[in-house]
């Protein structure tokens, strides 16, 4: 078996290949992957975010503010697609021919933009007070700047005076939260007038006149009623913004006296 496999071997001509040999020309054998490369490129995008979130991680308080007014009205705007789908809203509308529950909806929605920027101001700022160098940040340096460099008694009364120009800056949440009431009470007494103006004492004896009167009556009260329903409602919502802004003005003013009173013992 040997010998004719040697001739076998001697009688191959020298110009042809043996299909395993032009297999093997065809087809190479790849080169073998290199895993620690490939490890590395599969780690780089976690190796990234880690990079992202380590500033995040230092301060776990950081846009707390904004994600806490986010939440809110995230579960007040489910529940108002949810009244949407069940009618409520379509019924308030039709049911209100002087349209001012529409103009209370802009209303809330004007003073819930306003809260919002005031809202991502605040939490800026108090994102810079938490900063190592707070004095080098923009946002900071308005109400800081003052404090710094001053006297006890000096720093108590600036301190005194940036409190009251804070919680001036979001006093228009609260006023355009009471101008909803005030709508809702408009509406109540348009209402009544509505309800009233269809009402003839010398026609009430006529039965043909009673049907009109009644429809003219039951639209006035409709008004009344959920002009005050809307602006009751929309009040407790942007209130409950106004609070969440409260509280984050007051963490402010603190962070700014804590700075202060840091900067003057260093």
């Amino acid at each position: 078996m040997t010998k004719m496999l040697a001739r076998e071997g001697k009688a191959r001509p020298a110009g042809r290949a043996h299909p395993g040999d032009l297999y093997s020309d065809i087809s190479p054998v790849p080169a073998p992957i290199d895993a620690g490369r490939a490890d590395r490129s599969a780690w780089e995008p976690v190796a990234w975010l880690l990079e992202k979130a380590r500033p995040q991680s230092r301060d776990p308080h950081r846009y707390l503010l904004a994600l806490r007014f986010t939440l809110l009205n995230v579960v007040g705007f489910a529940l108002l697609g949810a009244a949407y789908v069940q009618g409520l809203v379509d019924r308030v509308i039709v049911a209100d021919p002087t349209y001012l529950c529409v103009l209370i909806f802009v209303v809330f929605l004007g003073g819930l933009g306003i809260c919002a920027r005031k809202v991502w101001q605040t939490s800026r700022e108090l994102n810079s007070l938490r900063e190592r160098d707070a004095a080098s940040e923009p946002a900071a340096v308005p109400h800081l700047a003052p404090l710094l460099g001053r006297t006890a008694e000096s720093r108590a009364n600036l301190a005194g005076a940036t409190r009251l120009r804070l919680s001036h800056r979001i006093a228009i949440v609260r006023n355009i939260g009471n101008t909803l009431v005030l709508l809702g009470l408009i509406g109540t007494v348009l209402g009544f007038i509505i309800a009233l103006s269809g009402v003839d004492p010398e026609r009430a004896a006529d039965i043909s006149s009673i049907t009109p009167m009644v429809a003219t009556l039951i639209s006035g009260m409709s008004t009344a009623l959920y002009t005050t329903l809307v602006g009751a409602v929309l009040n407790v919502w942007l209130m409950a913004n106004h609070q969440l802004l409260a509280s984050g003005t007051v963490k402010l003013i603190a962070a700014l006296v804590e700075r202060a009173e840091d900067h003057a013992r260093g």
